[in-house]
């Protein structure tokens, strides 16, 4: 029995262990951090030179392909850095690293010249690769033997990421869009600073997990460690020539989401050429699909028939995952464009006085509580980590006096103008609220199948952009501002949102039971990837915006998003009996 996990649960909070809420509060700065900067970018880089708030008045091409780019790759570091901690420093060193990194990262991005910008984006994808892996791992460690809790402990730490959003979002959009964007930015990092200092103060508590990597033995115990599972007849060691698909289709796919941002803003075209009358760029990123395609078949054509449907059942949601994030991942895209350019943001009156109601409850409530469960973190913990304490103390402190700022700056106005980045703090919000009913949802009766939540989330999803079309109908063709209502958008987000919620949990749950334990670690790697090529999916298709609203129409623009969503939703429920077959009893 590891008595570091014994000692842990012996102070508990909530009935978890005091270790948890430490997690969840990093990981709550950290979303504060990264969410909060990352809805003001595409604000920022399109806002006009000229006016109140100056951005860069940048193409909205150009700054979806450089924002696509750089979710991307927050996708795909985290494998290398899962790796570099599972082999050599351990899951705490790797997130007190990533931390660092990213503070920095956020610092650069408050300067506000081009080379800091991407300096400081290059900071913030290699310190997510040492951070989004190994905070979970940290947790899988500590309910390492209590299997029964590691379900709640999960939907607490998941309560904690959206907490982070809600407020990064709220506070850094409302700092940037009202003072100026260095102080969004620069709020980003403050707070990113303060979640490092305060894990970093109180790794005491955990003892040894997450120190260094652990070993087969100390995992399942002395003489569990070579048991396999029955379904697994032999090993599938990569062969050469696998190595070398993974190398050209890895240097393929690097080269197109490099190439991609730089030669539209900086008109340096690494991949100037033409093959068979398509582009260059085209051609490499279609080439690496197909060398990336037959690395994967080929595979999994050697595994026995068992694992290779299910792997192949895998590969199918892994498809559906890519259409996902390439149209959810508008919301921080072309929907904050829509939010700031095309959305009446205006209210008086009476109107005026309920938002101001409305918002100060979202605003506070919500604080209300997690404050209260840090009063219940002190209580534990104050006698052995009284440092980290301090230092969480201090970044609620900071929250709670921006909180009222920003409330008596709201009421001190006659009217109300909501910032445009007020908006993408809706799919927080919906998140929370919404979260507790779709888990009765799937422990009831009627918990549809995995195909069955696929397609309904994306059906869902489909309709929320359904809306904005109609929404849009009366805007005329090749118009750079509208003034529609914002009910719409609030809509959009609440029919979206609700999709993410049978989406996005169901992917990683569904590849942990059908892939063989040996496959996790390769398998998890292609999920991200899947992700990743979903995200620079999303940038490009939202970079299209002004070029279908100037030919067609804005209602044309997000018509694409409803037919796409809806029309694989529909696929996914017809495939549900094969897939079903695919899968060989798992549920």
């Amino acid at each position: 029995m590891n008595t570091d996990i014994e000692n842990l649960f012996k102070d508990k909070v909530l009935g978890h262990p005091a270790g948890l809420f430490v997690l969840f509060f990093t990981e709550m700065w950290e979303r504060f951090s990264f969410y909060g900067m990352r809805v003001l970018l595409v604000l920022f880089l399109t806002a006009p030179i000229l006016g109140d708030n100056p951005g860069w008045e940048w193409p909205r091409e150009h700054a979806l392909a450089l924002i696509g780019t750089y979710a991307s790759l927050l996708y795909l570091t985290p494998i290398l850095g899962g790796y570099i901690a599972d082999k050599f420093i351990g899951y705490k060193k790797a997130i007190i690293i990533g931390c660092f990194i990213m503070t920095l990262g956020h610092a650069c991005m408050a300067i506000e010249t081009v080379w800091a910008l991407y300096l400081g984006l290059a900071f913030l994808i290699i310190g997510t690769g040492f951070f989004k892996p190994n905070i979970t791992s940290v947790i899988s460690e500590m309910y390492r033997g209590k299997e029964s809790k590691k379900d709640g402990a999960y939907t607490i730490f998941y309560m904690g990421v959206n907490a982070g959003a809600f407020f990064g979002m709220m506070l850094c959009g409302y700092l940037a869009e009202n003072y100026g964007w260095s102080w969004g930015f620069g709020l980003a990092g403050i707070f990113m600073f303060l979640g490092m200092l305060q894990f970093w103060l109180a790794s005491p508590l955990f003892g040894r997990i997450g120190d260094k990597p652990m070993k087969s033995s100390e995992v399942f115990g002395e003489g569990e460690a070579d048991k396999t599972d029955p379904d697994e007849e032999k090993l599938n060691p990569f062969t050469t020539v696998d190595y070398i698909l993974i190398f050209l289709s890895s240097l393929g796919g690097l080269l197109y989401l490099f190439n991609d941002p730089i030669s539209k803003i900086e008109g340096i075209n690494f991949l100037d050429f033409e093959l068979m009358g398509m582009e260059g760029s085209n051609a490499t990123v279609l080439i690496s699909l197909i060398l990336f395609l037959v690395l994967i078949v080929s595979r999994t054509l050697r595994y026995t028939p068992v694992i290779r449907n299910r792997i192949f059942a895998v590969a199918i949601f892994g498809l559906f995952t890519v259409i996902f994030f390439a149209t959810f991942e508008q919301n921080l895209g072309t929907m904050t464009i829509f939010a700031r350019d095309y959305t009446n943001r205006t209210l008086t009156g009476s109107a005026s006085l309920v938002f101001k109601i409305v918002d100060a409850l979202l605003t506070t409530v919500p604080m209300m509580i997690i404050t209260w469960v840090l009063y219940l973190l002190f209580k534990k913990t104050y006698s052995r980590i009284p440092w980290s304490n301090w230092s969480l103390g201090l970044a609620f402190a900071g929250i709670w006096g921006l909180l009222i700022f920003r409330l008596y700056d709201k009421f001190a106005q006659e009217g109300n103008e909501v910032e445009a980045s007020w908006f993408a703090i809706l799919n927080s919000f919906f998140i929370i609220t919404l979260a507790p009913l779709f888990s009765r949802w799937w422990e009831s009766k009627y918990n549809p199948s995995a195909a069955h939540k696929y397609g309904i989330g994306l059906i869902l999803q489909g309709l929320g952009f359904g809306v904005l079309v109609f929404g849009t109908l009366s805007i005329p063709q090749g118009a750079a501002t509208a003034s529609v209502s914002m009910i719409y958008l609030i809509l959009s987000y609440l029919l979206i949102t609700s999709g993410e919620l049978c989406v996005s949990p169901v992917g990683l749950s569904y590849l942990s039971k059908l892939v063989p334990p040996r496959m996790i670690g390769f398998m998890f790697g292609i999920w991200y990837l899947a992700i990743a090529i979903g995200q620079k999916m999303a940038g490009t298709l939202g970079g299209m915006i002004d070029q279908i609203t100037a030919e067609y129409s804005l209602s044309s623009f997000f018509l694409i998003f409803t037919v796409l969503c809806i029309g694989i939703g529909l696929i996914s429920i017809v495939l549900n009996k094969p897939l079903k077959r695919m899968m060989h009893g798992i549920r």
